[in-house]
């Protein structure tokens, strides 16, 4: 074995603590890249092979009804590869041993085969028989969740007819791998279904023989999507065209979309702050090592080492550490990467969703990982080949320091000896004080920021749901309705108040930016639910103008008092421009809202509306519910409880446990920062503690010493700390605003006292440990000139 060897597994021995602390940090890092980018692709690979196998379509229209001979006029269009009608229609269900109403989405297919587009994948069964009415293929997060096989019934309130259908299969489709009602955020798979039915017999039990209300396109390689959209709303508009749009604009689609933004976003930002603290943390320590060991490399100099292999050795060193903290953050990144793949296959219904760890993205971690420490170590190493051998062999010239007029008029005074030796130690070397507090407030950040993750995520869910949505019951109903329907509703038994609205689907256009939405009309006034601005107040609805979510104006680039041009996607398809009165801060989706009386009026239409939202008593609420679900025209009913309970199971079950994941990887990664700091400082000071004590200093006043510099350091570093949180959470929380929901950036002060807590617990921690190794001290070792 080389003599380098020998010395680099020396010296690796004797800072195996602080390798063992960086190399954390180090896995912390590789271990988040690896979850993010191993679930990313995986989640992307899958939906490829997926939309692809099955042709997905590009653009959906729904409308009220058109005759099939229009099939063909719309297979014209430039830019159409294929091309398929079908009937859609909402749908009661009732499941044997479920007591619940249950809505679902019946889809025609055609008889006897596979549709063109957007193609079914049967889990198990076939498809219904061609020319048979009570058959049916049902999804399989809705068989699931029921324990339904092929062979099993259910029944369907058809066209107001309560049918038997037997389930002939079970299948996924790519149009619905994320299902959830059209209303709600988050999938309720036990109450909303997706049904498969041949084309014929739906066809014929909603009055739709040779007509349809649906088309899926498939675009030519190359085609505008933008343009085809256009001359499909020019085609269907005289036939009640509801919505055109593309993938984006698709439910299933958006929301898988949104999540493979979230993961790219996280796989760029997590990753990049723990290999930051790495690279300080090697910086620090390579630093001192190379200014410790000063005389020794001279001599290896003069020995005739050239600078290539000096810088070699330094390098294999810090390589040892990173391959360590790479190998540990691959393996437990792919664990938790498995781990999260199980969890999306909850929410995402794919054929077949596994883990897959590509060697590349090992690699990739093992880059980001190396750079750092290159990052980190490159000018301390630099420093140490370049100085020549002779000016190396000398010892480092001391300091001149001299007492300051605070040292003399206030030191002397308020400090003993100890507590003076503490200050002149930190006052006379500010670039090594300012950098232990950086490292400790980076940590201190780290603990806030994911404190903040799991407080945001209840503040956002609280605000949604004891603030803005005070309801018990949303009724949809199937059409626009005439508004003395509030005054039936009011008469329920249980029903302690009740706030009707219209909704109407719009796209919104601000130059260049569009965004299709609905508009929402409501009391000007509202108390159901409202619309609260950014200091979390109630605001009214004006007469005129429209308000919308402070996210979704952005996105349109708009300021209030600016004009909006609205485009109406239902009845007479008018096209407004109506000025932004202003804008409504909502954790949870986007939307606009006017006044109803207005929206009316922009519809030319009597007071009509489309839903109605009610407040219950609690004791009668599960009658209620049961009555409204069986009335004729609701489309769709939902209890809010419901729907916060499924809100809190996803947020708890993705990002509130990655948080928790996050915190416990900062605590680690706190200590680590604390010790090596704390060791660091031992490890200069241990001469001069040692010649205190022969000086007569008893092992109180030198542990002290040695202490109350950790403690001053961390002291200093915890609002330093506060503040490089701050960035870190304003970062995560632009990860995790999108469409579908923005976590607030509303810091508590529990996330400040987490931060400060657990820097100041590991730095306890961290003295008590220097303070045995200071007991362990051979004073007559640390006293002998270096040779």
């Amino acid at each position: 074995m080389r003599a380098l060897d020998r010395k680099l597994l020396r010296d690796l021995g004797r800072m195996k603590g602080q390798a063992a602390a960086i190399a954390m940090v180090i896995a912390a890092g590789v271990m988040t890249l690896m979850i993010s980018v191993t679930s990313l692709d995986a989640l992307r690979d899958t939906q490829r092979a997926f939309y692809e196998d099955h042709h997905f379509a590009d653009v959906f229209a729904d409308l009220k009804r058109a005759p099939e001979g229009m099939a063909e006029r719309l297979r014209e269009i430039p830019g159409v590869n294929r091309l398929e009608t079908r009937v859609k229609a909402p749908v009661r269900l009732e499941v044997p041993g479920f007591d619940d109403p249950v809505r679902g989405l019946l889809v025609s297919i055609p008889d006897g085969r596979q549709p063109l587009l957007n193609q079914l994948y049967l889990r198990e069964g076939s498809l219904p028989e061609s020319g048979r009415a009570d058959q049916a293929v049902v999804s399989d997060a809705f068989a699931g969740a029921h324990g339904l096989r092929a062979g099993d019934t259910i029944s369907a309130i058809i066209d107001g007819r309560l049918t038997r259908l037997r389930i002939t299969g079970v299948a996924l489709s790519p149009e619905f791998i994320y299902q959830a009602a059209p209303t709600d955020l988050l999938p309720d798979y036990r109450r909303y279904a997706i049904v498969w039915m041949n084309r014929r017999a739906l066809a014929r039990a909603y009055g739709m023989d040779g007509a349809f209300n649906n088309v899926l396109v498939g675009l030519q390689a190359g085609a505008r999507e933008a343009e085809v959209i256009d001359a499909l709303e020019q085609a269907l508009g005289r036939y009640g065209l509801v919505m055109a749009n593309g993938r984006y604009e698709q439910q299933s689609h958006r929301f898988l979309h949104e999540e493979l933004q979230q993961l790219r976003a996280q796989a760029a930002i997590l990753p990049t702050i723990f290999m930051l603290v790495s690279a300080f943390l090697l910086n620090v320590v390579m630093s001192r090592i190379i200014r410790t060991q000063r005389e020794q490399l001279a001599v290896l100099k003069a020995f005739g080492y050239t600078n290539l292999e000096v810088a070699t050795h330094y390098g294999m060193l810090t390589a040892l550490i990173v391959l360590a903290g790479w190998a540990v953050g691959v393996v437990l990144g792919a664990w938790w990467a498995g781990w999260l793949i199980e969890l999306y296959a909850e929410y995402f219904r794919f054929p077949d969703m596994s883990l897959r760890v590509q060697p590349w993205v090992a690699a990739l971690a093992l880059a980001v990982a190396g750079g750092a420490a290159l990052l980190g170590t490159a000018r301390a190493v630099w420093q140490a080949v370049a100085r020549p051998p002779a000016e190396a062999m000398r010892p480092e010239p001391p300091a001149s320091f001299r007492r300051g007029w605070f040292e003399r008029a206030v030191l002397g005074r308020l400090l003993d000896a100890p507590g003076r030796i503490i200050f002149r130690n930190l006052s006379r070397h500010p670039v090594k004080a300012s950098l232990s507090v950086a490292g400790i407030g980076m940590s201190a950040g780290l603990l806030m920021m994911g404190a903040y993750q799991l407080d945001a995520v209840d503040h956002m869910i609280d605000t949604q749901y004891r603030l803005v949505q005070r309801m018990d019951v949303h009724l949809v109903f199937s059409n626009p309705t005439p508004a003395r329907v509030e005054a039936e509703l009011r008469n329920e038994p249980g029903v302690l108040a009740v706030e009707t609205y219209r909704s109407v689907p719009v796209r919104l256009v601000s130059g260049h930016r569009r965004y299709s939405t609905s508009i929402l009309g409501m009391d000007p006034e509202p108390q159901l639910r409202l619309l609260l601005d950014r200091q979390r107040r109630p605001q009214h609805l004006p007469s005129e103008g429209l308000l919308l979510t402070d996210y979704l104006a952005t996105d349109l680039g708009l300021a209030v008092g600016d004009p909006v041009v609205v485009e109406i996607l239902e009845g007479h398809r008018r096209t407004l421009t109506i000025p932004l009165a202003g804008v409504v801060d909502e954790p949870i989706g986007v939307g606009a809202y006017m006044a109803r009386e207005a929206l009316n009026r922009a519809m030319r239409e009597g007071p009509a509306v489309s839903g109605a939202w009610l407040l219950s008593e609690r004791e009668r609420e599960a009658a209620l519910f049961d009555r409204l679900g069986r009335l004729p025209g609701v489309a769709s009913i939902g209890m809010m409880s419901d729907a916060e309970r499924d809100i809190r199971e996803y947020m708890g079950d993705t990002i509130q446990m990655f948080a928790l994941v996050f915190v416990l990887l900062a605590c680690s990664i706190a200590f680590a920062v604390v010790y090596n700091n704390a060791r660091i400082t031992f490890a200069e000071r241990a001469r001069e503690l040692a010649t205190l004590e022969v000086l007569g200093y008893s092992r109180l006043q030198t542990g002290w010493i040695l202490l109350g510099e950790i403690g001053a350091l961390t002291l200093v570093a915890v609002p330093v700390g506060w503040l490089v949180g701050a960035g870190f959470c304003l970062a995560i929380n632009q990860v995790y605003s999108t469409d579908l929901f923005r976590v607030p950036l509303v810091i508590a002060p529990r996330a400040y006292a987490f931060a400060a807590a657990g820097v100041l617990v590991a730095s306890l921690l961290a003295g008590l440990m220097m303070l045995r190794r200071l007991g362990r001290l051979d004073k007559v070792s640390v006293l002998k000139a270096v040779e």
